[in-house]
């Protein structure tokens, strides 16, 4: 939008009147360009020509000093956002997200913390890899290329990020540790290779695990009807951490899951069962595929004795094979059978469509000792069964456990695991990526990789294949290897890691990037780990948190990691949506400027043909999409990180318009407008005569307390805002209030008060990690006025820029909340001095609430049970009472 559309009007405080200040123009101007300022151009009104100007000033003057490991003695901070994808080009997701990491990062520097803000790139897999195919180079010059420019990218953003941290996951110093960790899995059994049917995506010519497919059954990238294909796969034993990562989401250090928690937990499911994997005997055809074992799953282990039968439905490969027309068939056996490890009996398998299944499940182990639809089964079959004896439940319990340690001596499963997870497929026939560390030897079979032979290290490029989809099986001089074990002739495993093992455990390596020893520091995992706030979007919240999450399980068993949970704090962000149009019936996606509006409703200017207007998702393909260096080249990248988070939670969709942008320009306006009146106010000044002379009027008096009180206010509610509750749209929102309160006191107050210059600073230091260019041109004014009221604040050290500023803190005898809260009712509100909160003990916080009179009377003479105080020193206080029903003798306990 053409910026002249935003133009602002000059306009002083409110209760200035500039034409009572007897200043020549010329002298007017003078006055300002003298200021030692950034720039000095505080005549000139704030347009983007101004914004550009500050930008280019301060682009290299905004990175911090990075703390190193040895500042043991400062609390630290992890905020992590999810590393992208090196696509070449930022879009406007990437925009939001690093914005928000980037002010909550640079927050915490400035309240003191030893903060860790990494990046990197998830440069490995499907889309780096056809991408490159399609313009005949290689994936890694592709990945590189595009690396280098959305790195540029964010330091025009203005994202201060850890780049000596950075890594790629292709990059082999990474993947020599993701090899590594695939073998501490293999070590322990949870890294095994099994023939089984996968899902193939036919166009991308490689095997996808059931979670990269979707309801419809394609394929998440492609968008191709997936096939199922017999193959022999590598497979990560998830199950093994199936109730571990269920009951892990009810950690109390969780904060801010919110429905996360829901769709994780949806995602295990409940754990009230076991698969495990019996040898499967097939009297099919040699030459037909079929797999090794056949995986169960039963919610009754402790009877899998008595198990007579299986059952399966149509979606079983057994019965695809043999029955190809259903109609009219209830019920036939399936030639094939399953051995029982547990007794040793062959289990006929059945093809039925009177049987319930178990969700997502194709199989039904029969117990017919247990269920009466088994039991009937069993009759109309000819299956002989014997009736259970009736156990106690310690005695259920007693034979759960023996056989579900049985079946991991066995190695065929036996942990407790809903019927709906499965075991992570890791296998992949594509070139780009992770080679798995094993040499397969006719002689000794699968071996891995000996630890001073890592990393193993892809080809410099792989041959093409006829269909034009490169992958490791044409790389023959590569595969050739000697066996480690027998030294005999042998060749190297060919498929690669699927990427989610690479992003499973990235955030581990950001704490101990350079270590050419081991995967991560013990110390330092001790001393970093886990993350304190982990950014990104909810279209992750299911796949790469389920797999991190794990991998984070896995190596706390290990003893390698201080908690079982890796994140905290969760902040997922919401998606950027713009308006598209599209031509009612068809679908067909038009641009904006195809569309022309007649009445109420749009139709296409050629076809008169009516066109629906909808929010969704920005894409290229539906033309509604905004590139993110066009927001920069115009109005600046700050202006554009305070557009984008303003208005609207950053876990809220956001519909992307200009006609929210005028707000944030106006708002940066009236900041640039204080600073040139404080400078306007306070030349030509008798200094001595204001630092000697306190005004007495009324009028002073009330600005001087109005601007405490606003301070005070807006620090604690900013504050709140970025720490609690993670509405950095209400923290500008309560920026822009602090702005008001500026605007709105007495010439007097403005060249007298040292309150009206800690409220200045205060509100350019809470802007400054919002946008730190824009903030340090203000605070370079704000410096160099002629004379200074307040020289040894708490926050104002005036011979540093702005982001080496402390964050300014609520004053000790500004008057805090403490809420009075009994049964869940909120009943009153206590104003108490900072200073005394802070003293206080939860007992002394529970007398003081219950000489409320509210409280007496909502209490009265009931059973005070308990009681709960909390006091954090950013934020208000809050006691919770918990009183019995029934009256009864007052008693207090405290349950802290």
């Amino acid at each position: 939008m053409p910026s002249q559309l935003f133009k602002m009007k000059s306009s002083g405080l409110n209760c200035l009147k500039l034409n009572s200040i007897k200043l020549k123009q010329h002298l007017f101007y003078n006055v300002l360009r003298s200021a030692s300022t950034g720039l000095g151009l505080w005549d000139l009104n704030m347009d983007n020509e101004m914004r550009h100007k500050i930008e280019d000033h301060w682009k290299d003057k905004i990175w911090s000093n990075k703390i190193k490991d040895n500042d043991s003695d400062k609390e630290k901070f992890y905020v992590l956002s999810m590393f992208p994808y090196p696509s070449g080009s930022l879009h406007m997701g990437h925009v939001r997200v690093y914005s928000i990491s980037d002010a909550v990062s640079r927050f915490h520097k400035m309240k003191g913390k030893n903060v860790i803000h990494p990046m990197g790139w998830d440069a490995f897999g499907l889309p780096a890899e056809n991408a490159a195919i399609e313009r005949n180079v290689d994936p890694k010059e592709w990945t590189d290329s595009n690396i280098k420019n959305m790195k540029q990218q964010l330091n025009i953003l203005g994202c201060d990020f850890d780049w000596e941290r950075e890594f790629a996951t292709c990059n082999p110093n990474y993947y020599r540790w993701t090899q590594e960790l695939f073998l501490k899995l293999y070590d322990c059994g949870l890294a095994y290779q099994k023939k089984a049917f996968v899902n193939w995506d036919p166009v991308d010519k490689t095997v996808l695990a059931d979670e990269q497919v979707d309801h419809d059954g394609k394929s998440w990238r492609s968008g191709a009807k997936v096939e199922k294909k017999l193959l022999r796969q590598w497979f990560i034993r998830t199950t093994a951490f199936a109730k571990s990562l269920f009951d892990g989401l009810d950690d109390p250090m969780l904060k801010e899951w919110r429905d996360i928690i829901k769709i994780q937990k949806h995602w295990i499911g409940d754990c009230n069962g076991t698969s495990m994997d019996f040898k499967l005997v097939c009297d099919l055809p040699d030459d037909h595929d079929k797999p090794d074992t056949f995986n169960i799953w039963t919610d009754k282990p402790e009877f899998i004795e008595h198990a007579k039968f299986i059952a399966v439905s149509r979606d079983n490969f057994l019965a695809k094979s043999q029955i190809h027309n259903f109609t009219g068939i209830t019920t036939k056996y399936l030639n094939a059978k399953v051995i029982n490890p547990f007794n040793n009996e062959e289990l006929p398998i059945y093809y039925t469509n009177t049987m319930k299944f178990s969700k997502l499940r194709d199989n039904h182990v029969g117990i017919p000792g247990c269920s009466p639809a088994d039991a009937e089964f069993c009759t109309d079959n000819g299956i002989t069964f014997d009736e259970i004896e009736e156990l106690s439940d310690e005695e259920i319990e007693n034979r759960r456990k023996i056989v579900m340690e049985r079946a991991k001596e066995l190695k065929i499963g036996g942990y407790l695991v809903s019927a709906t997870l499965r075991d992570w497929l890791i296998s992949r026939q594509r070139y780009w990526g992770a080679p798995i560390p094993i040499i397969n030897c006719d002689k000794c079979g699968s071996v891995p990789v000996p630890r001073d032979q890592l990393p193993v290290i892809l080809p410099e490029k792989s041959s093409n294949s006829d269909s034009g989809i490169p992958n490791l099986r044409q790389a023959t001089d590569w595969l050739k290897t000697s066996c480690p074990k027998c030294g005999g002739d042998a060749t190297r495993e060919a498929d690669t890691m699927d990427t989610f093992v690479d992003s499973s455990w990235y955030f581990m390596r950001f704490i101990d990037p350079n270590n050419d020893n081991d995967v991560f520091s013990h110390d330092k995992a001790m001393k970093y780990l886990p993350v304190d706030l982990y950014i990104g979007g909810k279209e992750h919240a299911a796949l790469h948190l389920y797999y991190a999450r794990f991998m984070n399980h896995f190596l706390f068993t290990q003893g390698l990691l201080p908690t079982r949970e890796p994140f905290k704090q969760l902040l997922v962000q919401g998606m950027i949506m713009g308006k598209s149009y599209r031509i009612k019936g068809s679908g067909k996606y038009l641009k904006e400027n195809q569309v022309e509006k007649e009445g109420n409703n749009f139709i296409e200017k050629d076809s008169k043909l009516p066109v629906v207007v909808a929010w969704e998702k920005m894409s290229k393909s539906k033309y509604n999409g905004v590139d993110p260096m066009e927001m920069f080249n115009e109005y600046g990248s700050d202006a554009t990180r305070l557009i984008i988070l303003a208005d609207v939670a950053p876990t809220s969709s956001r519909n992307w318009s200009n006609q929210t942008f005028p707000g944030i320009f106006n708002w940066q306006q009236r900041l640039w407008l204080s600073i040139r009146q404080l400078l306007i106010s306070r030349k030509g000044v008798d200094v001595e005569e204001i630092k000697n002379t306190t005004p007495d009027t009324e009028k002073f008096i009330a600005d001087n307390e109005y601007l405490f009180n606003s301070r005070n206010y807006y620090i604690k509610g900013v504050t709140f805002n970025i720490i609690g509750s993670q509405q950095l749209s209400v923290g500008i929102s309560k920026m822009q209030g602090l702005t008001n309160s500026l605007r709105k006191v007495s010439l007097k107050c403005l060249t007298h008060s040292p309150e009206y210059e800690r409220t200045l600073a205060a509100q350019i230091v809470m802007l400054a990690p919002l946008a730190p260019r824009f903030a340090s041109e203000l605070w370079s004014g704000f410096c160099s006025a002629p004379y200074h009221l307040v020289n040894d604040d708490l926050f104002i050290q005036r011979d540093k820029d702005v982001l080496e500023q402390k964050w300014p803190e609520v004053d000790s005898h500004y008057e805090l909340d403490l809420d009075v809260i009994v049964n869940g009712a909120h009943i009153d509100t206590l104003k108490i001095p900072k200073y005394n909160i802070e003293k206080m003990s939860g007992e002394n916080a529970a007398e003081l609430a219950l000489k409320s009179e509210a409280a007496k009377k909502y209490i009265k003479d009931r059973t005070i049970i308990g009681f709960k105080y909390q006091w954090d020193p950013d934020c208000d206080g809050k006691i919770q009472f918990q009183v019995s029903l029934k009256p009864s003798n007052l008693k207090i306990k405290n349950t802290m």
